[in-house]
């Protein structure tokens, strides 16, 4: 894990950005005078200053506590997103590669059609139904970002299922369930963790677009979204409402993402390593 996070500079300054972006969200309401919903009335719309850092929106909000507050709330929002999806998509996907037969082609075809259903659509229903709350975040985007982890969960499955381990456990009698949960599921955990990690930009991303197009996190509490959508349509008059909180995403997502393909990297190099052996073995 060192060597991931500080293995390079462009990964130790992403581990950086990361920690100095998950202070500021933990520290926000002691590192600004003023909360998030405050009103400054006599700095409406301000340009950024020594009394407001990152300027005020048009109402006279401070950006820097509201972006701050943002970073909480998307952060939030994603890590719990990728935990629902984790507990669903790592049993399903274990569950279908080692049953296997009909039991797998219909919970495979499940999946499949899931796939088909539109996103907005989705969280337009939930939103009719259960009105908008931040919870529906969460069961939306959870239940999307599973559907890719199930798949990746059952190809490791099915390559984990005839290994030595496996059959000693059959042989020693015990049945589907605790093969699951004692060998299967903590063997194809580490490629699961490591995709789960590349799919929190994504769920950001999500959130964001969401919140933009109103469907997402409601005033008074706001997010990254949320400031990215009120930023643009004053962006003309205004830039620093859209720079900053535009800023703050785009550097988040980027070290995620950078350090997501690292860790995606470091796993892959054991199984490199063990193929090379086995080549060589083989051509002895």
């Amino acid at each position: 894990m060192r060597e991931v996070l500080f293995g390079s500079p462009l990964a130790w300054a992403c581990s950086v950005v990361l920690a100095i972006v998950a202070l500021a969200a933990m520290a926000g309401p002691w590192l600004s005078p003023w909360a998030f919903d405050a009103v400054d009335w006599d700095a409406i719309d301000a340009a950024p200053s020594t009394a407001h850092w990152f300027g005020t929106d048009g109402v006279g909000r401070d950006l820097l506590a509201r972006t701050l507050t943002g970073a909480r709330v998307s952060i939030v929002i994603a890590i719990s997103a990728t935990l629902v999806s984790c507990l669903i998509g790592i049993p399903w996907g274990a569950a279908a590669g080692y049953i296997g037969g009909p039991t797998d082609m219909t919970m495979m075809r499940i999946v499949d059609g899931l796939y088909a259903l539109p996103f907005i659509l989705l969280v337009i229903l939930l939103v009719v139904l259960f009105g908008r709350n931040v919870v529906l975040l969460f069961v939306a985007l959870g239940a999307v970002s599973w559907l890719d982890l199930a798949r990746i969960v059952r190809g490791q499955t099915l390559a984990a299922k005839n290994e030595a381990y496996v059959e000693a456990a059959r042989a020693m009698g015990v049945g589907t369930p605790g093969i699951l949960v004692r060998h299967i599921v903590p063997n194809v955990a580490g490629p699961a963790l490591v995709y789960a990690t590349l799919t929190v930009p994504g769920v950001i991303i999500a959130e964001s677009f969401l919140s933009f197009l109103g469907l997402g996190v409601q005033e008074p509490q706001t997010s990254w979204g949320v400031l990215i959508a009120d930023g643009a349509r004053e962006m003309r008059s205004s830039p620093w409402q859209l720079i900053f909180p535009a800023s703050m995403l785009a550097l988040t997502l980027f070290a995620l993402n950078v350090l997501g393909d690292r860790m995606r990297d470091a796993l892959d190099v054991p199984d490199r390593a063990r193929s090379k052996t086995l080549k060589t073995q083989a051509g002895r």
